[in-house]
């Protein structure tokens, strides 16, 4: 991205620009951002190519095309003005790279990858086909990938089927190599129709698969000719999708597929993506999205209509703020402070006038399976808005609201939908599964009003719309790594063979865990060997598995899987079976069913936790005092879990409306988005970041050990140091 130039506009029909993404004959392409924070890609055109009548008609059916077409994977108009002196569009920005510059870095793409990417591409196309729409310009460049999936892109000559082209005589219509014969053909231009669209997929497919154009490169009149009468070179298209993509390139647009049969052979396409990324390009999206998210705003250039102010322009008084602030930033910032930035509160907090109010959301389990940590949760939560509103100093009070949703994904909805009632609301925290979790963020997204979970680990693809502007933060490490705790006591005291009772119960998550143990074993810098011994999800004989375990006379074992019955079963069957070594499982399983089921068996097994007790950690021992003080627990009562985690992101939540206050943001509940993904919190149990900024250290940061001691579960600590101390 290139800055503003001086003869760009500061803002447009509403829109900050940013910079300049790209620019040519015709027009330039600016990241904006609107009023509410969404970003977006905004193209103008320029005022003598708006003056021919056939352009604007052309731009004018590139913006009805665009606002027709609303499926998942084509990036969504956010505003258009084809009537303009100079026309504009402006859509969601998506930061990933195209499928073009994707292969160029990376090279051709794993199959599973391009499978994903296929069926998705053929969804977008099946809602233009439906619409009644012709891409007609489908290619690598117009693809561009976001880590929830593609977006199909540019709909400068996109048209109606059967309708009259608007381009000159003998104008070939689409891009050399990923076009169809009949576009080539030129004369033919009236055949052109949602085939085609299915002949430029099959090209491509082709391409990512094998990182070469079928068709060859070289002189635009070769290239078509190829098209043309040729066939394609398919080399290196896997035997399982060559039938596919071979009847895609199919000449006589009557032999293809439709959109949507390419789609179902390719799988499912409304399902969330998941690691659909190879290695090295989920990377790359997130470091563009972080610099994108840290650009400050642009400085002013020309000043449009709407910044001009009789008698005093926008420039001075930008110049006018900046002295005052230099020369009296104590009284700016009060009055920034004690002024009403949108709440209507009326409490005092000592700085003799009232307060802005502000409203803390919280949607959580409080009556059903998960009522213990919905509890943790909200007892935290709600001793962070005390502590705030009793400081002296605060800029503003803080109200809370709590919905019980049961642990039920439509009461979770329903919950969010009642807080977002509320105006003052600036921020959601407290689902206690994935299902109310993600209940809630849907719900959430469509105000730009932010969501938080220290207890569920969910793929942030399965919210809506984070692909375009980040609503949910997850401050709490993957339930994938819950692994490494044990993983790394194994380590730290030699244990070089490893057995895992793979529980297939757990599905994707037991696989995973299985994977990732034998690509990184215990003690694997010194031959660490990893066996893995599978429990079937309709058995619950754990013997045999443990028996084909202990043959391999284990260090350690490992249960892979998330049910405490299932893992007190195969605990049981290792201590009937004689075994006394090491044991270890994940947060998942650590429950009082667990310690129940297994009785004496459960004694001396390891957790890796996502949660702390705080009275280990000599950062939250005030904490875990105030914590029972305030709930009238005894000394010797243990801190409910999550509870202290809990009441870190509140205070980081309300550190970034904190900022968004002194900087009187038009909107707080954007701003709190805005504060944390910008800036880090230094709570008493860890360092929390926005996940688009986290490094692999960052990520393991949160993670503890915790054994079974006298049949009762104690937190050793940081699973780094705690690991060299386990007995």
């Amino acid at each position: 991205m290139q800055p503003l130039r001086k003869a760009d506009p500061s803002t447009l029909a509403g829109y900050r620009l940013l910079g300049r993404l790209g620019a040519g004959g015709m027009g330039v392409v600016f990241l904006a951002r609107s009023a509410g924070g969404t970003l977006a890609a905004l193209k103008l055109i320029r005022a003598e190519h708006a003056a021919d009548p056939g352009f604007r008609e052309r731009f004018r059916r590139e913006a009805r095309a665009a606002e027709r077409i609303t499926g998942r994977w084509v990036v969504r108009v956010l505003g258009a003005d084809p009537e303009a002196r100079e026309p504009w569009l402006a859509t969601e920005y998506v930061p990933g790279p195209s499928l073009a510059e994707a292969v160029g870095l990376h090279g051709a793409l794993p199959e599973p990858t391009v499978r994903a990417l296929g069926a998705r591409l053929a969804s977008a196309l099946v809602d233009m086909h439906e619409a009644g729409l012709v891409h007609r310009d489908v290619k690598p460049g117009n693809v561009l990938l976001a880590l929830d999936g593609p977006r199909l892109i540019d709909f400068g000559i996109a048209r109606s089927a059967g309708a009259t082209a608007l381009t000159a005589t003998d104008a070939m219509i689409g891009t050399p190599g990923f076009l169809a014969p009949e576009q080539a053909r030129v004369t033919g231009a009236g055949e052109v129709g949602p085939a085609s669209d299915v002949f430029s997929l099959g090209c491509v497919l082709a391409y990512a698969l094998t990182g070469e154009r079928p068709f060859g490169t070289g002189a635009v009149a070769a290239v078509v000719y190829r098209t043309v009468h040729e066939q394609p070179d398919l080399d290196g298209v896997p035997d399982t999708v060559l039938p596919l993509v071979a009847a895609c390139l199919a000449k006589d647009p009557a032999d293809r597929p439709t959109a949507a049969q390419v789609r179902a052979a390719l799988g499912d396409a409304d399902g969330p993506a998941g690691d659909w990324l190879p290695p090295g390009l989920p990377a790359l999206i997130a470091q563009r999205s972080t610099r994108v998210l840290d650009l400050p705003v642009a400085e002013p250039t020309l000043l449009t209509q709407e910044e001009r102010t009789p008698g005093v322009s926008r420039r001075r008084v930008l110049m006018a703020g900046s002295a005052a602030a230099v020369a009296g930033a104590g009284g700016l910032t009060a009055w920034l402070l004690t002024r009403s930035p949108g709440g209507t509160g009326t409490g005092t907090g000592g700085t003799g006038g009232s307060l802005a109010s502000y409203t803390v959301g919280v949607v959580t389990d409080l009556s059903g399976l998960t009522k213990s940590d919905g509890r943790g949760q909200e007892r935290g939560i709600r001793l962070a808005v005390e502590d705030f509103n009793a400081r002296a100093d605060r800029p503003f009070d803080v109200r809370l609201r709590v919905e019980d949703d049961g642990g039920k994904p439509e009461r979770a909805k329903a919950g969010a939908a009642a807080l977002l009632k509320d105006p003052a609301l600036v921020g959601v925290l407290g689902p206690t599964t994935v299902a109310t979790a993600i209940a809630v963020g849907n719900e959430l997204v469509r105000r730009r009003t932010a969501l938080a979970s220290v207890i569920a680990d969910v793929s942030i693809d399965r919210i809506e719309g984070q692909d375009t502007r980040v609503t949910y933060f997850q401050p709490r490490p993957l339930h994938d790594l819950m692994t490494v705790p044990f993983g790394r006591y194994l380590t730290a005291h030699g244990a070089v063979r490893t057995a895992i009772v793979e529980d297939r119960a757990a599905g994707r998550y037991s696989w995973y865990a299985v994977k990732s143990l034998n690509e990184y074993p215990p003690s694997g810098d010194k031959g660490g060997v990893v066996t893995s011994h599978p429990v079937e999800a309709d058995s619950e004989d754990f013997g045999p598995a443990v028996r084909a375990a202990l043959a391999t006379d284990p260090q350690g074992v490992i249960y892979a899987g998330m049910s405490p019955r299932r893992a007190a079963l195969c605990a049981r069957a290792l201590r009937e079976q004689g075994y006394r070594g090491p044991c270890g499982t994940v947060e998942y399983v650590l429950e009082p069913e667990f310690l129940a089921v297994a009785g004496p068996a459960a004694e001396g097994w390891y957790f890796g936790t996502g949660y702390v007790d705080p009275d280990v950690l000599p950062t939250a021992r005030k904490f875990a005092a105030a914590y029972r003080k305030r709930w009238g627990l005894s000394g010797t009562t243990p801190v409910d879990r999550f509870a202290t985690e809990a009441y870190d992101v509140t205070n980081w939540a309300l550190q970034a409306l904190r900022t968004a206050a002194v900087n009187h943001a038009e909107s707080a509940a954007s701003g709190v988005i805005n504060g944390m993904l910008a800036t880090p919190y230094t709570g008493i149990t860890k360092t929390y970041l926005a996940r688009s900024t986290k490094t692999t250290t960052t990520a393991l940061a949160g993670l503890y050990l915790w054994q079974v001691k006298g049949g009762v579960p104690r937190c050793l600590g940081d699973f780094r140091e705690a690991a060299a101390k386990g007995t």
